[in-house]
C-alpha cells in the first residue's frame, strides 16, 4: 500500500520535479499550489511538505493550522528560506525543516525517518543472505549471529544508496555523485576503496561477495 503524501508547493518546476520522484519512489502525492484545500485534503495523508513562500496563506500560517487540525501528523517544511528565524520559526511547529536546494536522495530519508517516528512505517527488516538490515536509513546492520555491524558515515550513506535502488545496476558516477555531491572524475578510486572496506565488514568471504556485486566497466547492485 502506497503512503499518501500532501505536497504544497506554488512552483512549477520544483514542484513537478518533486512530485515525479517521490511517485518514482512508490508514494502517492497530492499535489497542491496553494492552501487551498490543505486542511481536506490532509484528511487522508500520512504526511505533508510543505513550502513557506505561497500564494495567500503562508506555509507557517498553513503549517499551524493542520498541525491544531491534525496532531499527529508530520510536517516536512521544504523552504529556500535560510535564517536561523525561519528555520525556528518552522521547527515551532514542523517535524523537521529542509533547504532549498535539496538532494532528493536526503528528502525521501527525512521522510521516511518522520514516518517511522509517526508509526505509520512499521520497522521491518530486510534480509540479504547473512544480512538483517533495519531499514537503509537508521545504520542497523545485523549478522544472523545477531552481531551488530557498524558502518561509518560514507559506507552507510553508500550501502543505503544501493538498497534504496535494490536490484538496480548503479554507475559509479551515479553513486559518487549521490554519496559526495561532486562531478565523478574518471579514474577515482575513491568509491573502490570503500566499497572494500565496506565488504570486509559485511560480506562473509569478502574476496568472494554476495551482497554487493561489481559489474564489471558499470558499476554495483545489491540483489534482491
Amino acid at each position: 500500500m502506497k503512503t499518501n503524501v500532501l505536497y504544497i508547493e506554488d512552483d512549477q518546476d520544483i514542484g513537478a520535479w518533486t512530485h515525479q520522484y517521490l511517485e518514482e519512489r512508490n508514494y502517492a502525492v497530492t499535489w497542491l499550489r496553494s492552501g487551498d484545500g490543505a486542511v481536506e485534503a490532509a484528511r487522508t495523508c500520512q504526511l505533508v511538505i510543505l513550502d513557506v513562500m505561497l500564494p495567500g496563506l503562508d506555509g507557517f500560517t498553513m503549517g499551524k493550522r493542520l498541525k491544531k487540525e491534525y496532531p499527529e501528523l508530520p510536517i516536512l517544511m521544504l523552504s529556500a528560506r535560510t535564517s536561523i528565524d525561519d528555520k525556528l520559526q518552522g521547527l515551532d511547529f514542523a517535524d523537521d525543516y529542509v533547504t532549498k536546494p535539496f538532494h532528493p536522495d536526503e528528502l525521501i530519508a527525512r521522510i521516511e525517518i518522520l514516518l517511522r517516528r509517526s508509526g505509520t512505517v512499521p520497522e521491518e527488516s530486510l534480509q540479504l543472505g547473512h544480512l538483517s538490515v533495519f531499514s537503509p536509513d537508521n545504520r542497523i546492520v545485523n549478522r544472523d549471529t545477531g552481531e551488530e555491524i557498524t558502518l561509518t558515515g560514507k559506507q552507510y550513506h553508500i550501502f543505503a544508496y544501493l538498497l534504496r535502488h535494490l536490484g538496480q545496476i548503479m554507475t559509479k558516477e551515479q553513486m559518487y555523485e549521490a554519496v559526495w555531491g561532486d562531478p565523478y572524475i574518471d579514474g577515482d578510486k575513491t568509491l573502490m576503496v570503500h566499497i572494500r572496506h565496506l565488504r570486509e565488514k559485511l560480506e562473509i568471504d569478502p574476496a568472494s561477495p554476495r551482497i554487493i556485486e561489481t559489474i564489471r566497466g558499470v558499476g554495483y547492485r545489491v540483489k534482491a
